[in-house]
């Protein structure tokens, strides 16, 4: 034994947060025993309990427990309501520690002792900041992958539901389990989600957002191949759908994959709200996600070279506003967009109470100051400031970066080349969309390449009765029976 917490010791090194304690095993001097825990990781509460259930059963057996041998014996025989295993390995029993569990030694016994006895403080379950919805469940992520896991558990309770445990990071061993429905998935996306996840040689995880951009197929895009989000039904729902959930210790954010384009416009108010109302909705989204990527390379493309597609009362009214104006109408438009850009990104990182009051008192105030100074015309402002709402309406906030950032190359083209230049960047844009995949799927899917079955979830919402299938590449494409639709019971036939 004494060589063992040695080798430990060596190890670990003085840490003031290693805690180390010792005991006599059987009351037998000649027997002592040793373990080790990290304060603040490991429930102490409960580290007390083992060790006294340990010391008392042991006396209690008297010589019959000198007769235990190995850590089997003593697990089995003293230790029964404790969550415990053996351990042969240093490596292993330094991972317990460091991972908030507990470590004993006993003399004479050739394997340690494990005892789960994590219990650090987690952050109460509350709902998501960036993912609010009116109707639905209100529970989201913590940074405990254990209660993470336990939420989709809660949803999901089938037997088929696996939870597949890897460990990245050669410092941080950042625990990730990965999410599947056996029966579902199709074959082939669990084994690639592994071997992505086993190519990743980096010395530390600290966020999903890690992960995020060591597996994604397309590294060098600005569109987003893997979704991301704090919400256990969207997670629920997308495990439903065949698809792999990848969950990451100390984040609340988890990622599923395969992504498609499609999934960053829908929200889960869709769902839990009748279809008339979750299509409109859907369909105003798909508005504003046109209007924020083109909206001011539109209006600049209008005003530099096309004033005859331009109704003249109109262009009447935007010339009389760019009378003072000092700037081209393209460096005014990115000027415009940038200072939308700072003060928005200033209210994020200022505290929230400051934060809010910030961005809109300094847009308000800002635009209005420039209108009056005669740097930007009351047209331009109104263009930017419905493009910036626009953008807001978009449920992923990663996908609504994405467009932020392609509206510039865009607005640059638009601004130099006219319509031209319009067409030809949307194009290129749309083409580069084509062309990725995410997880072996066509990103732009079921569009592109067009699945008849899968239309009923994409730009509409049909109702619930009638979306009996499955995304294509799910292994089991029934999800309902037939015949679901409610009907009204005919009096003369009577309840059923």
């Amino acid at each position: 034994m004494q060589d063992n917490a040695d080798i430990i010791t060596a190890i670990l090194g003085p840490s003031v947060d290693i805690q180390k304690r010792e005991f006599i095993f059987c009351g037998n001097m000649d027997t002592p025993g040793q373990c080790y825990y990290m304060d603040g990781l490991a429930d102490s509460t409960v580290v007390e309990n083992v060790l006294k259930a340990l010391v008392i059963s042991a006396i209690e057996l008297g010589a019959e427990a000198e007769e235990f041998t190995t850590a089997d014996e003593i697990r089995t025989a003293l230790l029964i309501n404790a969550s415990i295993k053996g351990c042969s390995q240093v490596e292993e029993g330094i991972s317990a520690i460091l991972s908030g569990d507990t470590l004993i030694l006993i003399h004479e016994i050739d394997q340690a002792l494990i005892v789960s006895s994590r219990g650090w403080k987690d952050r109460s379950v509350e709902e998501p900041s960036s993912e609010n919805n009116v109707r639905g469940p209100r529970d989201g992520f913590t940074e405990s992958i254990r209660t993470n896991t336990a939420h989709v558990r809660r949803r999901i309770r089938d037997p088929l539901l696996r939870f597949d445990a890897v460990t990245v990071g050669t410092r941080t061993k950042t625990d990730i389990n990965i999410a599947y429905i056996q029966d579902l998935v199709k074959d082939g996306l669990v084994e690639e989600v592994k071997h992505r996840l086993a190519k990743i040689q980096v010395d530390a995880i600290l966020e999903s957002g890690y992960i995020e951009e060591l597996i994604e197929d397309a590294p060098l895009s600005p569109f987003n191949t893997v979704q991301s989000t704090e919400r256990p039904d969207k997670v629920a729902s997308a495990l439903l759908e065949g698809r792999v959930a990848i969950f990451t210790d100390n984040t609340p954010v988890v990622l599923i994959v395969p992504t498609l384009f499609w999934q960053f416009i829908q929200a889960p108010d869709d769902y839990y709200n009748r279809y008339w109302v979750g299509t409109f909705f859907r369909v105003v989204r798909y508005f504003a996600l046109l209007i924020s990527l083109m909206l001011p390379s539109i209006y600049v493309m209008l005003v530099s070279f096309h004033h005859e597609m331009i109704p003249t009362s109109l262009a009447l009214t935007i010339a009389s506003g760019r009378e003072v104006v000092p700037f081209p109408v393209l460096l005014e438009a990115i000027l415009m967009e940038l200072a939308f850009e700072l003060m928005r990104e200033a209210g994020l990182r200022m505290p929230k109470p400051i934060g809010q009051a910030v961005s809109i008192v300094g847009s308000l105030i800002i635009g209005q100051a420039a209108v009056q100074a005669g740097l930007v015309s009351p047209f331009m402002v109104i263009v930017i400031a419905i493009t910036g709402i626009s953008s807001f309406a978009i449920p992923s906030y990663s996908s609504s970066l994405a467009l932020r950032i392609c509206r510039f190359p865009l607005l640059i083209a638009s601004g130099t080349m006219g319509l031209l230049g319009f067409a030809t960047m949307f194009f290129i844009l749309l083409l580069h969309a084509l062309s990725i995949r995410s997880f072996g799927e066509s990103y732009l899917a079921p569009a592109s390449p067009f699945y008849q079955s899968d239309q009923r979830d994409t730009i509409l919402r049909v109702p619930m009765w009638m979306m009996d299938q499955r995304p294509e590449f799910a292994k089991d494409q029934e999800r309902m029976g037939s015949r679901q639709m409610p009907r009204t019971p005919d009096p003369k036939e009577g309840s059923s």
